[in-house]
């Protein structure tokens, strides 16, 4: 009956945020709220739980968020994301264009939101559209294949973030497996797919309503260069490689390693990569600090409904922790000797569906496989993020802010978005399950 109610919880989540239109956040409260009544929980522990579960969760999630929001800012509005996009586009050529864009994506996408992402580089998808007369699908879907790959596998994107903590996987063996496991990944959904789809549907240009955004691209003088760009979005990556360095060559009680693991951590990476973009992409363009603060406090109010969302996620992972639920999925997983790679893979990919945030998917996931790793010794904490992010990608649909961004700037019907978008994230996602079960052999 518990695992009955959570399915009765989701289809009703699924209804209210697919068909009433109301607003994911309220939806989620709602559906946990009553997701603990139908479990008998007490009223009062209801409340706690939701309280709890929000609290605790945004309270690791809410720095990495913040941060990386200014950090994405300050590399919008620098045209440093313009300067590594025109780089690496030049040295792949006209003819390799459609795998320059998936490289962009994975690169720029590293410190910024998919939606962020995504408007930033599309004026630059429709120049090149333009120019070399290719169609928008074999030059924009490997775009948005990079850029949800590393939104769903590497850190320190906030739910792969959760997700590690929530597992308490390595970050950096984290980042590791995730580029393994999704360079190849993009490959095959990005330019791959994108190829063959636009030989099936090639008539998609720059819609109409965008073509005023061809001739926006800033002038060489107004972008950083490229080495300094490249080398403040890495960052942050390469300092939490540094912290994981430390576990593997040096000794604990040594002040280096101290002195690693703090500036490797999450929260301290991301602060000393903004910091460092303030120079590099602020102090260095000739920017004042008055206007470097302003351009930090314009990239904070987009992210409050995000904020809530990740809050009302980790809300409901506590409720049905508290109600039960995981452990009874726990329990049924282990009597039916089900492979906790695949069954993690279909957790995640069912609340995908059904709520259509990649993150709350991630999220809720985690809090319900978490218990299994203790079941599973032999399954790295870090292949089981792997295989959340993985499932929390595939078939984006109706419910997905990201449909409705990228029909609308590709200039699809919803029937077209579909066959190209849904089918994209699908192929993501399933090539990133079969790819870390094969990973999972190896790292044993």
């Amino acid at each position: 009956m518990l695992i009955a109610f959570a399915g009765i919880t989701v289809l009703m989540l699924l209804f209210m945020i697919t068909f009433l239109k109301i607003n994911p956040f309220v939806s989620i409260i709602i559906a946990s709220t009553s997701l603990g009544l139908m479990t008998g929980m007490p009223l009062n522990k209801v409340i706690d739980s939701i309280q709890s579960g929000m609290g605790t969760t945004l309270g690791f999630i809410a720095i990495v968020l913040g941060i990386g929001a200014m950090l994405g800012k300050m590399l919008e509005e620098s045209g440093g994301a313009e300067r590594i996009a025109k780089t690496l586009i030049g040295a792949f050529g006209d003819s390799n264009i459609h795998w320059a864009m998936m490289f962009v994506g994975v690169v720029v996408g590293l410190p910024v939101f998919f939606q962020v992402g995504f408007v930033l580089l599309i004026p630059i998808v429709f120049t090149i559209v333009k120019e070399s007369k290719q169609s928008l699908l074999k030059v924009g879907l490997p775009l948005v294949s990079g850029l949800s790959v590393v939104h769903g596998l590497v850190p320190p994107h906030p739910a792969v973030m959760t997700a590690v903590d929530i597992c308490k996987a390595n970050v950096g063996k984290t980042i590791l497996y995730a580029i393994v496991v999704g360079l190849p990944s993009a490959i095959i959904a990005g330019p791959v797919f994108g190829s063959f789809v636009s030989g099936k549907m090639p008539h998609f240009g720059v819609p109409k309503q965008f073509a005023h955004q061809v001739n926006t691209n800033r002038a060489e003088h107004e972008m950083p260069g490229f080495g300094i760009s490249f080398i403040t979005i890495l960052l942050p990556v390469l300092l939490m490689l540094l912290g994981t360095s430390a576990d593997l060559l040096l000794a604990p009680a040594t002040p280096w390693f101290v002195f690693y693991k703090f500036v490797g951590s999450p929260f301290m990476a991301l602060l000393l990569a903004l910091l460092f973009s303030f120079f590099s992409f602020g102090l260095n363009r000739n920017l004042k600090l008055r206007q470097i603060g302003r351009l930090c406090d314009r990239s904070l109010a987009p992210m409050t409904g995000i904020l809530l969302i990740i809050g009302g996620g980790g809300a409901f992972n506590k409720v049905m922790q508290d109600s039960g639920v995981n452990a009874e999925i726990v329990r049924m997983a282990s009597a039916l000797q089900l492979s906790p790679i695949v069954l993690t893979w279909t957790i995640a990919a069912i609340i995908r569906v059904a709520t259509g945030s990649p993150t709350v998917s991630m999220m809720a996931a985690a809090g319900i496989v978490a218990p299994m790793i203790a079941n599973h010794p032999t399954v790295a904490p870090e292949i089981i993020v792997l295989a959340l992010g993985s499932g929390a990608l595939v078939l984006s649909h109706v419910n997905c802010s990201g449909f409705w961004i990228v029909k609308e700037y590709f200039g699809m019907t919803v029937a077209e978005t579909l066959k190209t978008w849904t089918v994209m994230v699908t192929i993501l996602g399933t090539c990133g399950l079969l790819f870390t079960m094969l990973l999972a052999n190896l790292v044993k």
